[in-house]
């Protein structure tokens, strides 16, 4: 089985001479679909670059990265571009979301990029919505919705069409512990449905949510543990 998400020796360096930064060294992670994976590590082991990496929103110095089986590398813009609108869904600490458009415009908005009908894409942002928790509150404005809400309705965007990878950076870092939590779950059910998750976090309690846990130092994997089982040694 092709994995939906393949790093394979990703190194990652900025600069060079004196001020050249490493900020992957060598890293390699596999995603398969239905798997939850979180990232931890501190400040500067290279987790937010890693998935700018997956989600090609930026390139390696060397080293591969495939999304179902696309090399990101070897895609010209255009390409890039409908990699990322098709199969790749983002999720924020920030939400991202149009102020000017309602709830259920934000959702349907990458469907409409990418050329599906509006009627369909309304169909699928509703039922994206309703999935989420937010049935009829589709013609809300973000600005009318809680916290929780807007990360619900970024979530819902990220999982509509046929996108099998959800990219998600701190998506809980400006919630309450509860609200965290309830995205969280969201997330897992996302994965268990047969999506792959990949999520950076620094907070243990929505780590615990993963299948599995990679943790990252000095921009290098130090540890993979399988989070259902408790293999592996956190360091």
């Amino acid at each position: 089985m092709t994995p939906v998400l393949s790093i394979n020796d990703v190194r990652r360096r900025y600069g060079a001479g004196a001020t050249e930064v490493v900020a992957l060294d060598g890293v390699s992670l596999t995603v398969q679909a239905g798997e939850f994976v979180a990232i931890m590590g501190p400040s500067g082991s290279g987790k937010s670059t890693l998935l700018n990496m997956a989600g090609g929103l930026d390139h390696p110095t060397s080293g591969t990265v495939l999304v179902d089986g696309n090399d990101l590398a070897a895609l010209d813009p255009a390409g890039l571009a409908a990699v990322r609108r098709r199969h790749i869904g983002f999720v924020f600490q920030e939400f991202n979301l149009v102020p000017q458009l309602t709830a259920e415009e934000n959702v349907m908005l990458p469907m409409e990029l990418d050329g599906t009908p509006v009627k369909a894409a309304r169909h699928a942002a509703r039922e994206a919505l309703a999935s989420v928790g937010l049935d009829g509150k589709g013609r809300r404005f973000p600005d009318d919705l809680s916290g929780g809400e807007q990360q619900r309705v970024a979530i819902a965007r990220a999982m509509t069409g046929e996108r099998r990878l959800i990219l998600a950076d701190e998506p809980t870092g400006a919630l309450d512990t509860v609200t965290g939590e309830a995205v969280a779950d969201l997330i897992a059910r996302y994965a268990a449905d047969g999506g792959a998750v990949v999520l950076v976090t620094h907070e243990p309690r929505i780590a615990s949510f993963a299948d599995r846990v990679v943790w990252l130092r000095d921009g290098r994997v130090v540890d993979d543990v399988d989070a259902r089982s408790g293999a592996g040694a956190r360091p």
